[in-house]
Parts: structure tokens; sequence; C-alpha cells
């Protein structure tokens, strides 16, 4: 059977069950702005970007089919510029929008660099960098064994890169939204500045939203939530991060259910 048979053959909306230990057949990875820059930085340093690349490589090399949401708070922060009162929210959201495609065009490159197919899908429509974002298109690329790359966000204001992630990871049927941080899990309080703060193995949605625990955003948590898309977050910091997730190795904090 392949890969892109088992992804897809027992769900109703025609995602498989997916059994937590197990290696996932198509994931889609989020990842901060933050990623692409080197800590309290902006813009994209080489040395991160190669990290994530690579470790990209390394998972796409073990079989599964991943596509990739990237923000792009390193290049611009919309929400900031809004709050300042100096630019409208919608505007300042467009702008950090157009922000993560820059983001994935880095990546992309890099990846390409590397041996791995790569195609960037945006959802505001730019035809000279990227392809729309059409998920048949997306599905196709991902059983072809390619790398998609969803920039843009949703395309719309008010609407975080998690939102955008927990959309993209349901319309595309994925076992898993792999949430990419610079800790090791999710915990009971910021581990930086209380050192009681407990990390969790396992969480249900409704306690991390009951908790506050903002692994992600409200909306991104209740959209995994109804359409059961368990959620790991994880430090994809430590080397072989990201591999170890897609051969279904126990890392980070797994949220389902």
């Amino acid at each position: 059977m392949s890969t892109a048979d088992a992804a897809t053959q027992s769900s109703p909306a025609g995602r498989r069950a997916w059994t937590p230990g197990t290696p996932p057949s198509r994931v889609l990875l989020k990842l901060s702005g933050e990623a692409f820059c080197s800590p309290g930085g902006f813009g994209i340093d080489a040395g991160e970007l190669a990290l994530i690349a690579e470790q990209i490589r390394d998972a796409a090399d073990s079989g599964a089919q991943l596509a990739v949401v990237v923000g792009g708070g390193n290049i611009i922060r919309g929400a900031e510029l809004a709050e300042a009162g100096d630019i409208q929210q919608s505007t300042a959201d467009y702008m950090g929008m157009l922000g993560t495609v820059i983001n994935a065009l880095a990546l992309r490159e890099k990846l390409v660099s590397l041996g791995v197919d790569s195609r960037v899908q945006s959802a505001l429509e730019i035809k000279a960098v990227a392809e729309p974002f059409i998920r048949g298109r997306a599905l196709r690329h991902l059983e072809k064994g390619r790398v998609v790359i969803l920039a843009a966000g949703t395309g719309n204001p008010f609407f975080t890169t998690d939102t955008c992630a927990a959309l993209r990871a349901t319309e595309l049927e994925c076992d898993v939204l792999l949430k990419a941080t610079k800790v090791d899990g999710v915990y009971s309080a910021d581990p930086k500045k209380d050192p009681s703060a407990t990390r969790y193995d396992r969480l249900r949605f409704s306690e991390a939203i009951s908790r506050n625990l903002r692994v992600m955003d409200m909306t991104a948590l209740a959209m995994c939530q109804e359409h059961d898309i368990p959620v790991l977050v994880f430090d994809f910091k430590k080397p072989g991060a990201i591999g170890s997730v897609v051969r279904g190795e126990p890392i980070g904090t797994l949220l389902t259910t």
C-alpha cells in the first residue's frame, strides 16, 4: 500500500486514524517566523535556515508527506504595528502575510539546494513567486513526495498562522499537526520564569483551553479539537527532532481530544 493510500483509507473525512507512537504518513509542520532568525533577532539567519531545512530534509527522507506553514514575525510583526495605532489591523495583517512569503521562498530555496523537491503555495495571489493554494494541487504535490510550503496564512486578516496551520492540517487530511517551538513541550507555566513549572506529556484540548496554556491561539485549538487533529508540541532546536517525530518516537507534549 502506498503512503498516500495509507494516509487516506479509513477516516470518514479521508484521513486515516493515527495511533500516537507510530510514524504518521502525512504531517503539517508549523514554524514560527522566529525559527528563521537568531534568538532575539530579525530577518533570516543563514545558520538557522540551514538548521530548519536539514531537519525537514531528514523528515522527508523518512517517507512522510510533509506540508509546512510558516510565520513571519522575523520579518514584520503586524500585531505590534496595529497595537501602536499607526496602521489599521487589516493592513498590518496583510503586511505580516507578505513576511511569511519571504520566509517560504527562503525555505524552498534552501530545501532545493539540499535536493528536496519543494513547492510554495500562497493564500494571496503572487503569481511571480508562488502557486496559489489549491487543495487538490497541494495533495498531488504531497503524494509525489514534494514538501509543500504554505505561505500568507489563510489569506484573511484577523487570523493567525496557528489558525492557518489548523485549517490546512484539516484540509490536507494530515495525521498530526507538529507545532515547533523553542521549548520541549507544554508546561503549566513559563519554565523560564517559573522553575517549578511542570511539563505535560499528554493533554486534552479541553484542558489546554480551560487552563489558558497558550499552546496555540484558541481558534486553532478549537478547530483541531473539532476535527480530531492531534497537536504535538516539541523543541525543533534539538538536533533531529523533526525526524524523531515522523519516525513515531515519543517527544514533546501531545494534545488530543
